[in-house]
């Protein structure tokens, strides 16, 4: 059973949520970060992102950079840039994109849920992306990016939702990039035991995304309990900050990949190699795979549609899913990229950029695109089900959820429960 619970937001003062919400931290380059924070000092990225608050050359991964970041929140919070909520409670978080709307309950999941897999994975995590947001999380004794959780469609928790929202809206604003987002409380108690109690009849969540954010957060917990020997478990360090969405919701963008050269291969050869392994169409223009099992291909100023033969399908949740045939049967041993977490001849472009930037990046530093068709929320759910771990850069949600809207305090003493 999942422990979801409510809990005492520290959130924008009314009227200040439009200039505080930000994209997540990593989505950034510490130019790109330092123009933002210029350009509105509020924005929460000076908090998530430090750096922007000293010279430039200063290192993110310094001491100060995170006492900064500490500092000037708190500072923020005592000035009432932010609030606390009075009392704990569930928030619903509804993201329209291109008129398409995508509903979550903002809350607090359980390390313990994480740890007994109750909580499942499915990326493996980088020790050094770890150890930057522990610093961060434990520096700030808060957490300031919620992680983005799914569940399998529940009507009460919907129809709770639904009544929540029938309410006047406690945020509501359209962000820069278009994206709208309005906010909701949950705080009567009915209601509140009603979704506590669907949730604690589910024994599958699953991290969509965050999956770095997830472990820093709960290793800061299990941390805590070290230094505190004689903890309850209410503690609000033994919870997560965490928006959930129900599957039938979830929208998994295409992450494509571009490939800097064939490996000695001419375009002729290399075609004459893959089409051992697809059926291959050249199309006249760009086209997007309309199902499981097709790749679009940019090479050489031309597009091809490729369609997995029989023999190279499986059943198997991780060699079945569209990026393993690709990485099993041709980057690994066509183009010799073995492990494409490291190998620099190889690149990632998330679906929300379009086939105009693979073929860019065609024309500038690679010679070959690949088109993905999306991975599925319940291929998702496959493989975190079987504790397999899918290939690296499998997934690309949109809308990104906005840090600065909900932080979870894990101060001794700010217990909200």
């Amino acid at each position: 059973m999942a422990t979801i619970k409510p809990f005492a937001a520290i959130r924008p003062a009314l009227g200040l949520e439009s200039k505080i919400a930000a994209l997540p931290y990593d989505v950034y380059s510490s130019e790109e970060a330092r123009q933002k924070v210029s350009d509105n000092p509020l924005l929460f990225l000076n908090i998530d992102r430090a750096e922007t608050q000293f010279p430039v050359g200063t290192s993110p991964y310094e001491d100060k950079v995170y006492d900064k970041a500490r500092d000037l929140f708190w500072s923020q919070v005592k000035d009432g840039i932010y609030v606390k909520e009075s009392a704990p409670c569930y928030y619903v978080y509804e993201l329209v994109m291109d008129g398409r709307s995508q509903i979550g309950l903002v809350a607090c999941a359980s390390i313990d849920d994480y740890a007994n897999n109750i909580i499942k994975k499915h990326e493996n995590t980088r020790a050094d992306k770890e150890e930057d947001r522990i610093r961060h999380v434990g520096t700030m004794e808060a957490q300031t990016g919620p992680i983005f959780l799914a569940y399998r469609y529940n009507a009460a928790i919907d129809a709770e939702i639904k009544k929540a929202m029938a309410n006047p809206a406690l945020y509501d604003f359209v962000a820069d990039d278009g994206i709208t987002h309005r906010v909701w409380v949950i705080n009567d108690a009915g209601s509140v035991k009603i979704i506590r109690d669907a949730f604690a009849g589910m024994n599958d969540i699953y991290i969509a995304d965050g999956h770095h954010r997830c472990a820093s957060a709960v290793k800061v917990g299990f941390k805590k309990r070290e230094a505190k020997p004689n903890y309850t478990g209410d503690e609000e360090f033994n919870f997560f900050l965490s928006v959930l969405f129900p599957d039938e919701q979830l929208m998994i963008m295409d992450y494509n990949r571009v490939v800097k050269d064939l490996n000695g291969n001419s375009a002729d050869e290399f075609i004459a190699k893959l089409s051992e392994i697809f059926t291959i169409a050249p199309q006249n223009e760009a086209k997007k795979p309309s199902k499981k099992g097709e790749i679009a291909m940019f090479l050489e100023d031309k597009w091809y549609l490729l369609s997995v033969k029989e023999a190279y399908q499986s059943n198997d949740p991780i060699k079945g899913l569209d990026v393993s045939v690709l990485q099993d049967n041709v980057l690994g041993p066509i183009l010799n990229i073995e492990d494409p977490k490291t190998d620099k001849r190889i690149d990632f472009v998330g679906g929300i950029r379009g086939y105009e930037e693979l073929v860019k990046r065609c024309h500038t530093d690679s010679v070959v695109a690949f088109g993905m068709y999306p991975t599925s929320i319940q291929e998702l759910f496959a493989v975190a089900d079987a504790s397999l771990l899918m290939p690296p850069k499998s997934t690309w949600f949109e809308p990104k959820l906005r840090s600065g809207l909900f932080i979870h305090s894990i101060k001794e003493g700010d217990d909200n429960e």
